[in-house]
């Protein structure tokens, strides 16, 4: 879309509508399996419509990453320093459990990026969420290292919080075929809680 005057809200209403079926192709089918053609079907415009927007499905989902990349980093960089310690690390599990349910197409999307080597955000992973998950990691060691809880690997302590929450909205298929019509999220915070309480608990 040409950049030399403000769009107007038409123009705006159609880029969100072209983001949002954007995001229902790519979680869905990954960035290889997805058309152009597809997601101008699904967000109701025309090919030449569509491409007047973003030129490529790569534009288009370099704009989503860009949008993912803060909404994924927000609730570690919520992990208060002056908080008591327990409570801000689950507090910190909860944000996640949640952002898998409100979500899940955005932690698909996510996902599929980093299974084909994260080729679009490998440099936000490389500095924006690396220096982040470094700074909290010192700050889980100096809890630690004050008895506030239990010690245990940093790093893997984060990386388990990731896959134990994200794993609802990434095999959300596999976990409603086991689980039937019980809300996995019901039986997930409290177990969750429970895991890491006890893990943590000095």
């Amino acid at each position: 879309m040409p950049k030399d005057r403000s769009p107007t809200r038409i123009q705006k209403k159609n880029r969100a509508a072209i983001l949002e079926a954007a995001l229902n192709v790519f979680s869905a089918n990954g960035f290889r399996g997805a058309t152009v053609d597809q997601i101008a079907s699904e967000a109701g415009l025309s090919k030449p419509n569509l491409l007047y927007y973003f030129p490529s499905k790569v534009d288009m989902h370099n704009a989503l990453l860009a949008q993912l990349m803060d909404t994924w980093l927000d609730p570690l960089r919520e992990m208060d320093e002056d908080g008591e310690p327990l409570a801000e690390i689950m507090a910190y599990v909860r944000r996640k459990l949640q952002m898998s349910r409100d979500f899940p197409r955005e932690s698909r999307l996510f996902a599929n990026e980093i299974v084909q080597g994260a080729p679009r955000i490998h440099d936000a992973l490389n500095h924006d969420l690396k220096t982040l998950v470094d700074e909290k990691t010192k700050l889980l060691e100096r809890w630690m290292a004050d008895g506030k809880i239990a010690r245990v690997h940093p790093y893997h302590l984060l990386f388990s919080v990731w896959s134990l929450t994200q794993h609802y909205a990434d095999f959300d298929v596999q976990v409603r075929a086991i689980l039937g019509d019980e809300d996995p999220f019901d039986g997930a915070d409290p177990f969750l809680e429970t895991l890491y309480l006890r893990l943590l608990t000095p």
